[in-house]
């Protein structure tokens, strides 16, 4: 099994949603874990668009990046710029690989429009896994 590590700056939304899917689509032959640089908390509207999809992580917690100082990871992939630019370094052969998303938790406007972002922040978060993930 491949390990990857999924990060962006608060993992409550983009690496929440990304471990999901990429779990959703890849259990088989890999194992996903999220974290944040500044851990937060999981944000109830990321449950909710996930929900929507059949995928559940009601039950997931916000981790910070030090809980996985020292694990050795195939990959690891950033999914804000922010992380990108903060990664720490990780001992081992990881590949580091940015996938870049906008930040649904930073959406404005009437709630209809703040959950059709999350959707589609959710919707380039699974089609760039599908395309690209299993190479992770």
């Amino acid at each position: 099994m491949k390990s990857v590590l999924i990060l962006c700056t608060g993992n409550s939304c983009r690496s929440q949603m990304a471990e999901g899917i990429a779990t959703a689509l890849y259990a088989d032959t890999h194992t996903f874990f999220s974290a944040g640089t500044k851990p937060s908390h999981v944000h109830p509207i990321a449950i909710a668009v996930m929900a929507e999809i059949g995928i559940d992580i009601s039950g997931n917690r916000s981790k910070s990046v030090t809980e996985f100082e020292g694990q050795v990871f195939d990959s690891i992939v950033t999914v804000c710029d922010d992380a990108d630019q903060n990664c720490p370094y990780f001992h081992g052969p990881a590949r580091r690989v940015h996938w870049g998303f906008d930040d649904p938790a930073l959406a404005t406007g009437t709630p209809d429009e703040i959950l059709h972002f999350f959707r589609s922040v959710r919707d380039a978060i699974y089609d760039k896994f599908l395309k690209d993930g299993r190479r992770l």
